[in-house]
């Protein structure tokens, strides 16, 4: 769409009514701006139009010019117009001064059931076993637009089934339309040509090109835009019909992107989860990597029940014991003695009441662990965390990310610290050998999985995964965003906000917050930047709260952290590479 703000106005007449629209709007997206729907297939607003599907077809009309080259006019003081006698497209036509629209004469009724007719000649009739069926519009149009029964004698040309495209998409071809949506998507946006037509007339079909598999980062993207159930994903085909999902709005906490989301559950299992339309931030796409990551919400090693040690062995308790055994055991110390590893995946709620239990210990050693890994110049973020923004603000950190961790490990080390509080994080990616976490006096623990150093905890406090909890996070951007409760967690686990203010409680530093809506409130009247602000006022699409100069450089200007950080990744990569062997030669099968 045209900048509005400065683009000219032109006149232009849609079924007898005229409106003014900005100059270069395609006249379908002014047919949609005062409510008139035209159907189409090959149209995306985000890609080029081919104007291939012939679905969108309209009459079109320009003014009459009289002798003087000027529109004549008729006694209404409207342009008389002319229409031109055979239909036209409507999503590659921009709209013109004086251009006249109808969307619903006779004549585009008849191409519309034509063209639907044709369309369907050789489409199979497995809707009740297709993946797009409830959100499917050849489905849709088929009965808006279509006729109720086919003329078609012949026998269906048959073309091939469950084509594995790549390692995440799979292709029935005889459901494809030819739309041309995916090599669109794959040459404009992925940067990737690997999609195409092959052979001629009703023995067309889509293709990888020799030798080239849909294995990018967003291949996922050309089973949303698929506007039929030709494209497929490979996870979540089979598995569920879409109706019977609970959708729910959302944002992906894989990356500092922060790309909106629809979470699809039914009986809080996830099954899917799709990109939602935000131009601020992730326009309608999102990276198969973000998409896919949250399997391990389901994983066998989810901790399910409060843990507290006796006896030298961890046994269930309830949350209350457990969150009084944890206080009991941090009032021993002084805060030079307690060290509080938090996340980057923490939400803002989370993060703030994490600095008051800082406070109210007196700890000073604090600090959230990076991840930097490569990013593109898509929506992939160098910065894995999806909240360092939000630690940056409520932390009060003023170093990169990761800077303390190193002296954090070696005063482990030297026994300088006593208790160490492990918020979301694995304290083996520090470089700290089991061993070393073993005989630390306190050893507190909450996350959402078990692995090797959980077995050394003093306490272990089963936290919520992201689809599972509602708060807010700072994308790298700067913008707040919302993140919605989708399923609820299994077990016992709890929401990390709920653990950490009892826990504050506990220790006697803080009062009742019966919800993270409270929470917030109380970061909007402690962080300058949270200002003014609650969560409705966050909206589906977020607020922007940081300016350009107030976001850290894209790559850390501090050679000391940039080094810490490497270490720190080094690090947690051996210790990775040891538990995948250890696994291997034990037969352990790894989620």
């Amino acid at each position: 769409m045209p900048n509005e703000s400065s683009a000219p106005l032109f006149n232009i007449q849609i079924d007898g009514v005229w409106h003014q629209v900005p100059k270069g709007t395609r006249v379908i997206e002014a047919c949609a701006r005062i409510g008139v729907f035209v159907p189409r297939y090959c149209y995306h607003k985000k890609l080029s139009s081919p104007g291939n599907c012939r679905m969108c077809l309209i009459e079109m009309g320009f003014p009459r010019l009289g002798p003087d080259r000027k529109p004549e006019r008729g006694s209404d003081g409207k342009p008389i117009i002319n229409w031109i006698p055979r239909p036209q497209i409507s999503c590659a036509q921009d709209v013109s001064e004086g251009m006249a629209v109808r969307t619903n004469s006779p004549l585009v009724k008849e191409c519309q059931r034509g063209v639907m007719e044709f369309l369907l000649i050789n489409h199979p009739l497995d809707c009740p076993i297709c993946d797009q069926a409830g959100e499917c519009r050849l489905q849709e149009f088929s009965v808006d637009f279509g006729n109720s029964k086919s003329r078609f004698l012949e026998n269906k040309v048959k073309k091939p089934k469950n084509v594995v495209l790549g390692p995440r998409v799979t292709l029935d071809d005889e459901r494809c339309i030819l739309c041309s949506r995916c090599i669109r998507f794959c040459q404009e946006i992925a940067h990737d040509d690997v999609l195409g037509f092959v052979d001629r007339g009703s023995y067309t079909v889509l293709t990888a090109h020799s030798g080239k598999r849909l294995e990018n980062n967003y291949s996922l993207n050309t089973v949303d835009i698929c506007p039929v159930g030709a494209l497929t994903s490979t996870d979540f085909r089979f598995k569920m019909r879409v109706w019977f999902l609970k959708e729910t709005k959302s944002i992906c906490t894989s990356c500092a992107t922060g790309c909106n989301t629809i979470i699809g559950t039914r009986e809080d299992v996830i099954y899917r989860q799709t990109p939602r339309e935000n131009d601020h931030v992730n326009s309608c796409w999102m990276c198969d990597y973000g998409r896919l990551n949250f399997k391990f919400l389901e994983a066998e090693n989810r901790l399910l029940e409060p843990q507290i040690r006796s006896d030298g062995k961890l046994i269930a308790a309830d949350w209350p014991a457990a969150i009084s055994e944890a206080s009991l055991q941090l009032k021993q110390f002084t805060g030079n003695e307690i060290a509080i590893v938090a996340s980057g995946r923490m939400t803002n709620e989370e993060l703030w009441l994490t600095s008051q239990l800082a406070k109210s210990l007196g700890v000073q050693w604090i600090d959230i662990v990076p991840r930097r890994e490569p990013g593109d110049d898509i929506l992939l973020s160098e910065d894995r965390n999806p909240n360092t923004n939000g630690a940056r603000l409520i932390l009060g950190s003023t170093s990169e990310p990761g800077a303390k961790l190193m002296a954090i490990a070696e005063a482990v080390k030297s026994g300088e610290i006593k208790a160490l509080v492990m918020l979301k994080e694995n304290a083996m990616h520090l470089g700290m050998p089991v061993e070393q976490l073993a005989q630390l006096p306190v050893f507190i623990v909450m996350n959402i999985l078990a692995y090797e150093a959980t077995q050394k905890a003093t306490v272990v406090l089963p936290a919520c995964g992201f689809a599972e909890k509602r708060g807010s996070m700072i994308n790298g951007k700067g913008r707040l965003q919302r993140l919605n409760r989708a399923a609820r967690p299994p077990g016992n686990a709890r929401d990390d906000w709920e653990i950490l203010r009892d826990l504050l409680q506990a220790v006697g530093g803080g009062d009742s917050l019966s919800s993270s809506d409270d929470v917030f409130r109380r970061i909007s009247e402690t962080v300058p930047h949270f200002a003014g602000l609650s969560v409705s006022k966050i909206g589906d699409l977020g607020v922007h709260i940081l300016r350009m100069k107030e976001l850290p450089p894209t790559h850390p200007r501090d050679e000391k952290a940039i080094a810490q950080a490497v270490a720190i990744q080094a690090r947690r990569r051996a210790v990775g590479r040891k538990v995948h062997e250890a696994r291997k030669a034990l037969g352990v099968r790894r989620d």
